[in-house]
Order: structure tokens, then C-alpha cells, then sequence
């Protein structure tokens, strides 16, 4: 792991906790937790109440950090060569800045007293990070912890391949088309687009990894 990055984390990790800390006294009493589909909050707390969701934040950000820089560690396939594991790594580290701007964002959100939370700014962050991942998921080897792990990909390096240089092309192409319909439409519209977006991207890699399977399978028989 690269020594500046080594000494970085860390800061990134607690940033939100740390802004939270400095914002604290510019809070209001009462500040929306919770929204609803139309990006309208539909549950007011106390700004204590702000703690349990960024650190939840903080703690999972840490978590999926050291979880992927360590997979060569607990992988059975033993499938991490040094160019994955720093593939890994670029992906861990992207992770990380993406929770750790999120918590950042809602802490922003709560100091300004927003009555609507700008739910298409989250919308538009999912869709670049789905880009992001999409760029990487061509060139992520067989694991068990990311990816399409389906037991016909796993045993089947080729389809392992093939599934996930579709699933590359869909996710950056669908993670784009998200952040961009996100700020042009309502709030309502561009969560629907999300969640259509997102079943396809997921569903037609895992359809054709399981035709790429049954059509083997067929051949051999």
C-alpha cells in the first residue's frame, strides 16, 4: 500500500465526523433524518441523533477499505496477483472518498436547514459511482467478495471474463446516464430512473453469464 496513502486514510476516514464536530454548533435543534421518495424529509430528530448515522458511515467506510486491500489475504481462489491487488486497492480507495464526501454532504445538508434535501445530488453521486465501478469491473479477476459471484462465473474464468466486460461497459455507460437524468429531472422522476437503471445493468450481466453457462453446458452434453 502506498506510504502517502497509508498516512491520508485516515483523515478521509473521519472527515465527516470531524466536519460534524466543527459544524456542530451551527446546527439547528431539530434537523431532518429521514426523506422520503420525493426527497421531502418526513422525520425530524435531535442533531445528536446525526452521530449514530455518520458514524455508522465512518465504521463501514473503514470496514470496505481494509476488507478489499486485504481480500488476497482471505481469498480461497488465490486469484491476487500484484496487479489486481493494486486494482483493488484504486477501488477501495475510490469507495472511501465517495462514503466519506456522502457524510460530509449530509452534515452540509442539516447545517444549511434544508427543507427539501437535494436528493438528485445523491442520485448523481450513485451514478458516478457506478461509473467508477464499471470502469474497474472489466478487469477484476475471480474473487469471492466482488463482482458477479455466480457459481458458473466462478468456476469458469472465460465467463468470469466475458460477463464482467459487459457488465464494464453497462455500468459506466449506466452510472453516466444516471448522474445526467439526475439533474434534469424531479427528484421523484430521477430516483425512478435509478432504480430502473440499476436492474438493468445488474440483470443483463447476470442473464447472459448464465446463458454463457447453459450454451457450454448444452455443447458438452
Amino acid at each position: 500500500m502506498n506510504k502517502l496513502v497509508k498516512l491520508l486514510i485516515w483523515p478521509v476516514f473521519i472527515a465527516p465526523l470531524v466536519y460534524l464536530a466543527f459544524a456542530w454548533s451551527k446546527l439547528p435543534a431539530t434537523v431532518p433524518l429521514h426523506f422520503n421518495f420525493n426527497g421531502q424529509p418526513d422525520r425530524y430528530g435531535s442533531k445528536y441523533e446525526l452521530l449514530l448515522p455518520v458514524g455508522i458511515m465512518v465504521v463501514v467506510s473503514i470496514g470496505v477499505y481494509y476488507l478489499l486491500n486485504n481480500l488476497h489475504r482471505i481469498d480461497p481462489k488465490k486469484s491476487y496477483t500484484e496487479e489486481n491487488r493494486g486494482r483493488m486497492q484504486r477501488l477501495a480507495l475510490g469507495l472511501t472518498l465517495f462514503m466519506s464526501a456522502l457524510g460530509c454532504y449530509i452534515v452540509q445538508s442539516s447545517v444549511d436547514g434544508m427543507i427539501n434535501m437535494p436528493g438528485n445530488y445523491i442520485v448523481a453521486l450513485l451514478g458516478l459511482l457506478f461509473a467508477f465501478l464499471g470502469n474497474y469491473m472489466y478487469t477484476i479477476k475471480p474473487n469471492y467478495f466482488a463482482g458477479f459471484r455466480m457459481p458458473w462465473t466462478l468456476n469458469d474464468n472465460e465467463n468470469w471474463r466475458l460477463t464482467h466486460k459487459l457488465a464494464g461497459v453497462l455500468w459506466f455507460a449506466g452510472g453516466l446516464l444516471i448522474a445526467l437524468l439526475a439533474l434534469v429531472l424531479p427528484a421523484r422522476f430521477a430516483m425512478g430512473a435509478f432504480i430502473t437503471v440499476t436492474l438493468i445493468i445488474t440483470l443483463i450481466p447476470a442473464v447472459y453469464s448464465y446463458r454463457l453457462y447453459a450454451n457450454k453446458k448444452k455443447q458438452a452434453s
